[in-house]
Order: C-alpha cells, then structure tokens, then sequence
C-alpha cells in the first residue's frame, strides 16, 4: 500500500518541477516513479541535455508526520552537501536544486543491494569504510537538525529521541508492546553509557539494503540521507545488520571495512553493546510508531517488529 506521505506525480509535474528548477526551457524526455521508499515521492528523469537526474518531494504541509519527519527534504540536501565537502570519497548524490519540500540531485549509478542476488560482502566491506569517512564530520549538536529532538548531550539528545515517538504512540494511539514508562526508564538508567560518546559525528541512521547502490562489486552511491542525525557513530551499525546483533558477528564484513579504516577493534566493548541495544530499541519503536501514518496492514510484519522491541527491551533491562 502507497504511505499516504507520499505525493501522487504524474510526468507532467514532474516536468513542472524541472522547469522551475533547471529554466523555462528545461525539459523532460524521459521519467519514471522509483520504488522502494515509504516516505517522499521519488522519480528519475532525463533532461533533454542528457543529464540523468533524480526529483524527491516530500509529503504536503496537510499531512500529519511524526515529530523527527518534519522537514526531512531539508535534512536530505544538508547531508548531500555536508558529506560532498567534507567527506568528498564518499559517494552521495549532488544537490542540483532545493525547493520547497522538493530537490533534484544527480542520478548514481548502481542496483540497491535489494536487488542484487549473493551476499556482496565486498560492498558491505566499502560501505563500512565510507561510513568511517563520514562519521569523521561533527555536527555542532546531538541529535537532528532544526526544531526537531536535539540536546547539549548525546543522554539528552537520544532521550529526546525517544520521547518524541512515544509522544507519537499516544497521538496516534498506538499500542506499545512495552510500557511508555518502562521505555523511558531503560533510557535514563544507560545515560551514563550514552554520555561515553562526546563527540556528535554525522550519522546516517537508515543504511539499510534498499539505500546502499552497488555496480560489479563495487560501491556505488549511499541513498535517503534525510534521516541524518549527529551522535553516536555506533547508530550507523543497526540498519546494515537490520534485525540481527552486529556485535556478534566480528567478521561482519560491514563491521571489517569500518574497523580497517577507523582503525578500531573488531569486537565491541560492553558500553557499545548497550548502547547498540539502546540504537535498535529507538529503530523498533519507531517502526513500530509509524505503521498508522505509513498506513501499514501487513499485521505479520506489525507483530515482528513488536516482538523485536519487546526483545531488546527484556535484554536492556536484564
């Protein structure tokens, strides 16, 4: 089912938005909807001066989001830009254009791993080194940009985090498999653990299969940077390994490429380890959260992400 966050496009507003963008006289010889996303609207397009190019619009100002949603095409194009000058290796779409709740960017070439068949350790190996690269830019505060959850210590930021969404839960009147009350206890009790990270490096949050492109092997573009938040590196390590315990899996090539380009150890201290737990929990509760907004029925999926959640929850309190 289409999330009701993302704009029905037809060509011709996707040629509207070219012209707005590149000119009157720009057109469009070529256009499809991208599949893949729940959020925005994304379509590829070519340009009668051959350029490939990719358009996200974001939902309409009448659509309620969830509160870490808000302006999440502006975080998009703040990330593009922020790793294309400070993180240049990395390879990330360029922001041609930024609109209003809109952007064009460049067309990277590649298949998301989605698609491809074999376990391509080989790219999973690249994406844990460029992630090392990006994760060396710092933000100037924890948590997400603008308006959104944020504060002076990546405790307060993350606690923020949370508290937003189950803020959410209440609006939307979801049913939590584990007590609002109990979430927010297990956050306070690791703030000692959490506060271990001083430093707010950016961070993706939303690396799974379907935004890591990939050609013959070799990396090829990281996708959907609107999720960016600046805090702990450690968040970028959930969403390669989503559902499992990367912390378990040393040889994790994901876990290889990082630890070979930030010149860190393979194994995960028992900090790490928690916080890695608090990183999935704040993951599960927010897909647990946005299933009314997203319009969400698949009621099998609905029920393993809430045992997800109740898990890591049942750990992080053991």
């Amino acid at each position: 089912m289409r999330s009701p966050t993302q704009r029905e496009l037809s060509g011709d507003d996707v040629a509207a938005y070219a012209r707005v963008a590149f000119g009157q006289g720009a057109a469009v010889v070529d256009c499809a909807e991208l599949s893949g996303g729940g959020f925005a609207a994304v379509w590829r397009a070519r340009l009668a001066d051959g350029r490939d190019v990719v358009l996200k619009v974001g939902p309409a100002a009448a659509v309620p989001l969830l509160r870490y949603e808000a302006g999440m095409i502006e975080s998009e194009a703040r990330y593009f830009r922020l790793v294309e000058r400070q993180a240049p290796v990395v390879p990330v779409p360029r922001v041609l254009h930024h609109g209003d709740g809109w952007l064009f960017a460049t067309l990277l070439p590649g298949t998301p791993l989605t698609g491809l068949d074999g376990p391509q350790d080989g790219v999973r190996e690249q994406l844990g080194a460029a992630l090392a690269a990006v994760h060396g830019v710092t933000g100037d505060r924890f948590g997400y940009p603008g308006p959104r959850p944020h504060g002076t210590t990546w405790s307060a930021a993350f606690a923020a985090m949370v508290d937003a969404l189950l803020a959410d839960a209440e609006d939307w009147q979801v049913a939590l498999p584990v007590p609002a009350g109990a979430i927010r206890a297990l956050v306070a009790s690791h703030a000692g653990v959490l506060d271990e990270v001083t430093r707010p490096a950016l961070v993706h949050f939303d690396l799974w299969d379907g935004n890591v492109l990939a050609v013959d092997g070799r990396l090829t573009g990281i996708v959907d940077g609107e999720r960016y938040l600046c805090g702990d590196p450690l968040v970028d390590f959930v969403s390669p390994a989503l559902t499992r315990r990367i912390e378990d899996e040393p040889d994790h090539p994901f876990v290889r490429g990082y630890a070979r380009a930030a010149g860190r150890p393979t194994v995960f201290t028992s900090a790490e380890r928690r916080r890695l737990a608090l990183y999935r929990l704040y993951l599960y509760l927010l897909m647990h959260v946005e299933v009314p907004s997203r319009a969400i029925d698949d009621q099998a999926r609905i029920d393993f992400v809430a045992r997800l959640l109740a898990e890591e929850a049942r750990l992080l309190s053991a």
